[in-house]
């Protein structure tokens, strides 16, 4: 990993700390350290931060009149940051059907890969994933960890509708539609539970950093969640996560 990030402008309103490309866990944990620190420090300006899997983008809410200077600020602060602090992070527990109802995919993964569905459950409700950052739609988020037994390609044409709560399979990745859109990842489960709600604060409940632990549930028992989550009371399963 490059030890200090290269630091540019990106457009008339944006800064980017960019690390060398990779996808893991110290990474992360330097990356949102980094980014708590520059949040504060940079306050003022009401920016907006954001970080990927390597890098971060300060987003400056009008266009910034010296680039120069402020390049040269946001890189004193970089040198300042301590970010050898370890973040807190939370563990939510993330309840799946993989009944056939919702698993749309599951029948096709299972005889590509000639693993049985059953397998296929295990192998993806048994790790605790990272959640490196959120995007694509508000509330989808990236998470890292996925059993390389069932790493398996986007589909070649995408979904028109995918619905809401839709657990799926891209690549090497595996994530949670939180709203119906189209998409192309293979679905393989449902989850009830609400990743965004634009009327909360937060919106988003899980945060970059946080991890996820999937367990399986009948359709009963998705049913019972549903209506928690429509009459208002739903709570997260989660607690802090002790690594």
């Amino acid at each position: 990993m490059r030890y200090f990030p290269e630091i540019k402008p990106l457009g008339e309103r944006g800064i980017l700390i960019d690390f060398q490309p990779e996808i893991s866990e110290q990474l992360l944990e330097k990356l949102l350290r980094l980014k708590i620190f520059l949040q504060k420090e940079l306050l003022k300006e009401k920016v907006e931060v954001i970080n990927t899997f390597s890098s971060l983008l300060i987003n400056y809410p009008l266009a910034i009149e010296d680039v120069y200077n402020e390049v040269l600020k946001v890189k004193t602060l970089v040198e300042k940051a301590n970010i050898h602090n370890k973040t807190e992070q939370q563990i939510f527990q993330i309840p799946v059907c993989y009944e056939e109802a919702f698993a749309l995919d599951l029948e096709l993964i299972s005889q590509q890969k000639k693993i049985s569905k059953e397998e296929i459950i295990r192998l993806h409700s048994a790790p605790i994933y990272t959640v490196y950052f959120i995007g694509f739609l508000p509330g989808f988020l990236y998470l890292g960890g996925l059993d390389k037994k069932l790493q398996f390609p986007r589909k070649e044409q995408p979904r028109m509708r995918v619905e809401k709560g839709a657990v799926g399979i891209g690549k090497n990745q595996t994530g949670i539609y939180p709203k119906t859109s189209p998409g192309g990842w293979q679905i393989i489960g449902n989850s009830p539970v609400p990743l965004f709600d634009k009327n909360k604060i937060p919106p988003c409940e899980i945060s970059p950093g946080d991890k996820l632990k999937f367990y399986a549930i009948d359709l009963e028992e998705h049913e019972r969640i549903q209506k928690e989550v429509d009459d208002g009371i739903f709570k997260f399963k989660n607690e802090l996560y002790v690594g």
